[in-house]
């Protein structure tokens, strides 16, 4: 039995009665309460738009389709993430590459991507958005990133599903200054929860109303963009072929109510992200090096293990027979079945494969207790030391 996760979320009382209050109210779904979280994510991040949806996933597509994103375009993401970002551009009809992670913060190399995009202009195939992935919740170099789309011409989404509440170069992750989108995800392991949720933030008046058109099947109500007249106040028509990706009013009542407590959430964080660092400073493994450049929401605390004392399903299975409950983040993408079947080839993106063999991902939740983190440690280390696994806890 699992008694330590390796993340959970946090429901507090007030935000129990937010969503009672949604419940009891008019509204459960297309009211007002989606607009309040939106206003709460753009006052914390600086974005001047915001659009809620049903999930990340939804709205890492929403982003494709609002950038035109299509068949015979490409998307170039990060080998090192979860299906969903390079997904949302084969949902566009798109390709999709990757380019490999860098070795001390995992997330996409900027080396490996100016020359994969000086490669790639030669041959007169540049990839039309490129979507950097804040992995574990620590920032992208972004501006890189975006000096590197202003000198080869291509959009940037920032996939920030691990980072709201991160920061980088003094300001909040999210602001959207060296993209035109960012999207973060409310899935309960998340920083914040809306239950199953996401947000896309944008500067671009014009991207934002895209993406409600589209996430709201491609219908209007206003009379402007409709072709031909409005037969009255009930009026409504298709203009684009959109998708039913709205989040409920009792979702945005939660993700409101945990909003108020975000600084809180990633204040925790963080030191429980110090307390592993000086408890593990002494143990057999790679701890998460921190950029000087950013500031980590530490959505994951991911250490790797050096596979000359135990391997890591060795040590998997005895931290899990502890009742704790460890997990490894991220199966490269490219070597998952379905993307084999595209032509990707294990050996494709090294660094990526190389961190795979040797992650592990420690509980890291607000409500991780000292106490707990210290059994994880103290467990990890009598693993690591005798090979054997440590005493149950009660």
């Amino acid at each position: 039995m699992i008694r330590i996760p390796y993340a959970r979320q946090s429901i507090a009382e007030e935000d129990i009665a937010e969503v009672v209050r949604i419940l009891k109210s008019d509204w459960l779904t297309q009211g007002p309460a989606a607009e309040r979280f939106e206003q709460a994510v753009m006052d914390h991040c600086g974005a001047a738009f915001a659009v809620a949806v049903n999930s990340a996933t939804s709205a890492l597509h929403l982003a494709c389709r609002a950038l035109e994103l299509k068949p015979g375009d490409s998307l170039w993401t990060s080998p090192m993430t979860f299906v969903a970002s390079s997904n949302a551009a084969l949902y566009c009809g798109a390709q999709v590459d990757f380019v490999d992670i860098d070795p001390r913060t995992y997330n996409i190399s900027t080396s490996a991507l100016r020359d994969k995009l000086s490669e790639a202009r030669k041959k007169g195939k540049l990839p039309k958005v490129v979507m950097p992935v804040h992995f574990g919740g620590q920032s992208c170099d972004m501006r890189e990133i975006g000096g590197l789309a202003q000198e080869f011409g291509f959009s940037v989404i920032e996939d920030a599903s691990h980072a709201i509440g991160g920061r980088y170069l003094d300001g909040p992750v999210g602001d959207c200054r060296y993209s035109s989108i960012a999207v973060f995800s409310f899935h309960p392991v998340k920083i914040v929860t809306t239950a199953e949720g996401g947000m896309a933030v944008t500067n671009d008046a014009t991207l934002a109303e895209r993406i409600r058109l589209l996430r709201s099947h491609g219908i209007t109500r206003d009379a402007s963009r409709m072709i031909g007249r409005s037969d009255g106040p009930w009026y409504y028509q298709q203009i684009e072929l959109g998708y039913n990706y709205r989040m409920t009013d009792l979702q945005s009542a939660l993700g409101w109510s945990q909003m108020g407590r975000i600084d809180a959430f990633i204040s925790r964080r963080r030191e429980l992200a110090k307390r592993y660092d000086r408890m593990l400073a002494h143990l057999p493994v790679v701890l998460p090096w921190q950029s000087p450049d950013s500031e980590s929401a530490y959505h994951l605390y991911p250490i790797r293990l050096n596979r000359a004392h135990l391997s890591r399903v060795e040590v998997f299975d005895r931290l899990r027979e502890a009742g704790i409950g460890v997990n490894v983040h991220y199966i490269p993408v490219h070597t998952q079945p379905y993307y084999r079947g595209l032509g990707f080839r294990k050996g494709d993106f090294p660094e990526a494969e190389r961190f795979y063999d040797d992650a592990l991902s420690l509980p890291m939740f607000y409500d991780l207790r000292d106490e707990d983190q210290e059994y994880v440690v103290n467990s990890l280390r009598e693993i690591l030391s005798n090979g054997k696994s440590p005493s149950r806890r009660q």
